[in-house]
């Protein structure tokens, strides 16, 4: 576990378990805002930027996969894919099981299929060459052993040979140890969300930055957790590092 992150001037970031997090979303979603549909979107956007970051010129005949799950971090995939299919981007999305889409991100796939980008169901995987891979699969939540389709996309994630960038936490990473499932996905970068995990080792994220959704110091506060003021400080997205041998314990 990671007690906290630096940022590039220094600044001290504290990194929050998988129970912190539910409780800040709770207080952000019950009680203070911004709601689920607008984190949603700001994590959208923001890994649609920061891909579009990492393609840089070399775009238009490049291939992106958003492999994505069920839930929150499913949702923030599928709205990433949105915002590079409206950039022109060629862009296709993997939900691993559509039909259980939660609302939310159902939503946020009604608002893709406004665009160009394509479903693909888990089988057409095989079929594809992908030049850069989103995994938006699990998330923070992982419990135990990934299984069934998600296990499925991990285990083809596994084998390709491509640029690889995971929302929030690596899928088949715990979010607060950092012990590793029997498959997961090792990513070249990994964008976190509102405050970075404490199971977010350096060897299993590749390049870490992080990600504002528009969550209020005072949120984070509430539940004792310390954080400069305006910490962001005009920038929606930065890297994040650590000091292993002070920060590890």
């Amino acid at each position: 576990m990671i007690k906290e992150f630096f940022t590039e001037k220094g600044i001290i970031i504290p990194a929050v378990t998988t129970a912190q997090m539910k409780e800040i979303d709770r207080i952000a979603v019950e009680e203070t805002g911004p709601n689920l549909y607008q984190m949603m979107e700001n994590a959208g956007r923001n890994l649609a930027g920061i891909t579009m970051k990492v393609l840089g010129n070399n775009w238009r005949e490049q291939n992106i996969i958003v492999i994505a799950g069920t839930g929150g971090n499913g949702g923030g995939g599928i709205c990433a894919a949105r915002h590079l299919a409206n950039h022109g981007r060629n862009v296709k999305v993997c939900i691993t099981e559509q039909n259980k889409l939660k609302e939310v991100p159902a939503y946020q796939l009604h608002i893709l299929k406004s665009t160009n980008a394509k479903i693909i169901s888990p089988k057409e995987l095989r079929y594809e060459k992908p030049d850069l891979i989103i995994d938006a699969l699990i998330g923070y939540n992982l419990s135990g052993e990934p299984e069934g389709k998600a296990l499925e996309l991990i285990k083809w994630t596994e084998k390709q040979l491509c640029i690889k960038i995971s929302l929030d936490v690596p899928s088949g990473i715990d979010a607060t140890s950092g012990s590793k499932s029997k498959h997961f996905i090792k990513p070249d970068l990994t964008l976190t969300l509102a405050l970075p995990k404490a199971g977010l080792l350096p060897d299993l994220t590749g390049e870490l930055y992080l990600g504002d959704i528009g969550i209020a110091g005072s949120v984070y506060k509430r539940i004792g957790i310390d954080i400069p003021d305006s910490f962001f400080n005009g920038n929606y997205i930065f890297p994040l590092s650590i000091q292993e041998e002070v920060l590890l314990y």
